[in-house]
């Protein structure tokens, strides 16, 4: 509902002085509460830049990163001994929770009995078969990543189709392979990071998310081997597809001759199927990780007949020893390895079950409700945006239609402060990127402490 006139005069105007004053007082409770944390990163930077085994750490969160000790469920407790409800979950790598006793239980036994063959397993067909139901799709291949997989999806578009151009949504993030890191730059396309080739940036092509004329555009030269999309954008928080656009981008890559591919990396917590079952979506390619691993190291690859059909084939030689089947780039030595397998098979069979999606998205649901209850008593017109257990927000009195608005209503400074604000108080906020996001080792009371505190931050700043 649209705010009128009234309304609006009547919103509370959020005090910047009073904001940098808070956020001057958090950080330093921030910092002299956590002591050890502050001391393994000054002793981790003689041999490791930054302090980190991975350059994200210093940059995800706009203050130090705390040193973890151990989780348990859907809470973590750092070596100074903070224990935080996770409300990020690793980027949803642990959307399971942590220590889920079946996946713990069958890596345990995996390990013992041998980890890695670079041979097939019995748990691979399983969970090979188990996702050609949930998704959809006949045939599967494993990998470590989503990166992995995505970065396979594009080769095999490119060999089956005889093209090279892959085209890609602004404000997408599909892994940090060459040929998604790119961004909008005028009418063209460039690396989004130093250190990345141009060569990788002049395949590319990138439109707006929710504009079918741009993207009728881009695929009429006939040149594009693969659409890669997101079915909801999640790297800029949460952008909804407005009504038919899935339905005109299948209509559109289907008339161009261009293969199309879902990353459900982030929405496949949404249904056993992802956004694809949920949305009754048509791809001939869908990228999967993260979640289905249980926190073990995985990615996964749905593929048609039509793009599977060379991984059919012969192997090609390619120089003893060495092999490649039909041909194709793919492939990788930990790629399918029996201690994946174990804990995918038990992930799925386990926790991520049809039940277990029904409850999360209750949860999910709940979230939302209590937030917009909480921006309503506060006169915020802040908006929710609903993705079933993903039920973040946005600080604007609408959401948005694509990256280039995300961008334009983001407050970092707000989000900075809320994070450090919340992480003060025992709750492990979302990356700015994303949005509160509700585990399947989740309850309803931890729902209500995450809502308390929000409610209490509100208070703080209004």
């Amino acid at each position: 509902m649209s705010l009128t006139p009234r309304d609006r005069a009547r919103r509370p105007v959020l005090d910047p002085t009073r904001l940098a004053f808070l956020t001057g007082r958090e950080e330093q409770r921030f910092l002299a509460d956590r002591p050890r944390s502050l001391a393994l990163l000054d002793r981790a930077r003689a041999h490791m830049p930054g302090g980190v085994p991975m350059a994200w750490m210093t940059a995800m969160h706009g203050h130090p990163p705390v040193f973890a000790a151990e989780g348990d469920g859907a809470w973590f407790t750092d070596v100074d001994g903070h224990r935080y409800l996770d409300m990020n979950q690793a980027d949803l790598s642990m959307n399971v929770g942590f220590g889920p006793p079946a996946v713990v239980a069958a890596v345990a036994d995996r390990m013992r009995r041998g980890s890695q063959f670079m041979l097939p397993t019995e748990d691979a067909i399983w969970c090979a078969e188990e996702l050609a139901e949930r998704w959809e799709l006949p045939y599967w291949q494993f990998t470590l990543s989503a990166s992995g997989a995505n970065t396979e999806i594009i080769r095999l578009a490119r060999h089956v189709s005889g093209r090279d151009k892959i085209l890609m949504f602004d404000g997408k993030y599909h892994g940090h392979i060459e040929d998604s890191l790119v961004i909008m730059a005028g009418n063209g396309v460039k690396p989004e990071l130093y250190g990345l080739s141009d060569a990788a940036a002049s395949r590319a092509r990138m439109v707006p998310f929710n504009d079918l004329d741009a993207v009728d555009r881009a695929l009429a030269p006939r040149d594009v081997a693969l659409c890669i999309v997101e079915p909801a954008l999640t790297n800029v928080g949460v952008v909804m597809p407005a009504e038919g656009f899935h339905q005109g981008l299948r209509e559109l890559t289907e008339h161009y001759g261009t293969f199309l591919a879902l990353d459900e990396t982030h929405t496949q917590i949404a249904s056993p199927g992802g956004l694809k079952r949920l949305w009754n979506l048509e791809a001939d390619a869908v990228g999967l990780g993260k979640t289905i691993g249980g926190g073990v190291p995985i990615g996964a690859y749905g593929l048609s007949e039509t793009l599977a059909q060379p991984l059919k084939q012969p192997p090609v030689m390619q120089g003893a020893p060495m092999e490649s089947v039909g041909g194709v780039a793919t492939g990788g030595t930990l790629y399918g390895n029996a201690l994946s397998m174990a804990a995918c098979r038990a992930a799925l069979s386990q926790v991520l079950t049809p039940q277990g999606f029904v409850r999360t998205a209750a949860l999910g649901a709940q979230l939302a409700d209590g937030l917009a209850g909480l921006f309503a008593a506060g006169s915020l017109d802040w908006q929710v945006h609903r993705l079933t257990s993903r039920s973040g927000f946005t600080f604007a009195d609408h959401l948005p239609r694509n990256a280039a608005e995300a961008r334009e209503l983001a407050q970092p400074g707000l989000y900075r402060l809320l994070r450090l604000w919340m992480a003060n108080r025992g709750v492990w906020e979302s990356v700015a990127t994303a949005g509160p996001t509700v585990s399947f080792a989740m309850a309803e009371a931890e729902v209500e402490f995450y809502l308390e505190r929000m409610r209490e931050f509100l208070g703080d700043i209004l």
